[in-house]
Parts: structure tokens; C-alpha cells; sequence
């Protein structure tokens, strides 16, 4: 296995997850925020949400690039990831949260309840899952509201 997404809504665990991954695997470890500096994919503000508006398209080509660059495994870290195409990733995993417990997360990163309710609306109705069985990927779900057992993970992604 080479190329790993791990995507979901927002607080799922996705970061944690990436880089506990990356450091078992030893695969390069990409994180949205490191895309977006260095690529200038941020094309707005929405005010509303209180969120950054990120071209997709400038996403999707500014990974693939460094996909094709690069020779060993990489962890790629985002709520976009599963935007990529199948035909570059090896596996997507999908980070899942308990909705009182996402709720609570999303309360400690101080969204206020409109915020809050965007993003447990996104993970009610599975949007990332969706999305990323739209774009055919090799999906794996994991739940983040306990304790993840990386062994278990880490075999997988050896088997597959």
C-alpha cells in the first residue's frame, strides 16, 4: 500500500489518526493546512460558516502532483482527501465520531452552535463516506470515539 487518504467531517479524528499512521509506516504525513500555504488554494471567506472556501479542483491537482512525485507511502490528511481520484490512492479511510461526542469536540475548538451544527449535519448525513464511495475509493470506516487499535489497522493496510 502507497497512498493513504484519511478523510471524514470535521473533529473526527482524521489528524490524530494521519499521524500515528504515518509514523507506524513510516509514509510521508501531508496535512490540508501544509496544502493550503503552499499551493494558495484558499480562494474565499465564507462568513456565514466561518470557514475558509478552498478551490477543489486546485486541491485535487495540487495532490495528485505530489503523488506523482513521490516514490514512497504518503498519509494525506483532509476533509477533501476523498476528492482525489481512486486511480491514485490505495486505500481511504473514513474517520466516524458518536454525534454527542462530536458535539462536545467541535464545543472545545469554540465553534459556535450554528458552526457546530454544520459539521454534525455533514457527519449525520455522511457526507465524506458518500463522497468518497461516489469516487470508487477502497473505503475503510473507523470510529474515533474510542480508544483506535492501530495494530489492527496497520494489519490491514499490510493485507491490502
Amino acid at each position: 500500500m502507497k497512498n493513504i487518504i484519511v478523510s471524514g467531517s470535521v473533529a473526527t479524528g482524521k489528524t490524530t489518526l494521519a499521524k500515528k499512521l504515518s509514523k507506524l509506516l513510516n509514509y510521508r504525513y501531508i496535512g490540508i493546512k501544509e496544502l493550503l500555504k503552499k499551493n494558495k488554494l484558499v480562494i474565499g471567506y465564507d462568513k456565514k460558516r466561518k470557514a475558509k472556501i478552498v478551490d477543489d479542483y486546485k486541491f485535487v491537482n495540487a495532490v495528485v502532483k505530489i503523488i506523482k512525485q513521490n516514490k514512497n507511502g504518503l498519509i494525506i490528511d483532509s476533509h477533501l482527501s476523498h476528492l482525489i481520484p481512486s486511480k491514485y490512492i490505495d486505500l481511504c479511510i473514513i474517520t466516524k465520531c458518536n454525534l454527542k461526542v462530536l458535539k462536545k469536540r467541535l464545543e472545545n475548538k469554540g465553534y459556535d452552535k450554528d458552526k457546530v451544527m454544520d459539521n454534525l449535519e455533514t457527519e449525520i448525513m455522511d457526507i465524506c463516506l458518500n463522497e468518497a464511495y461516489e469516487n470508487k475509493h477502497n473505503v475503510l470506516v473507523i470510529d474515533s470515539t474510542k480508544n483506535i487499535n492501530l495494530n489492527s489497522v496497520v494489519r490491514y493496510i499490510k493485507r491490502n
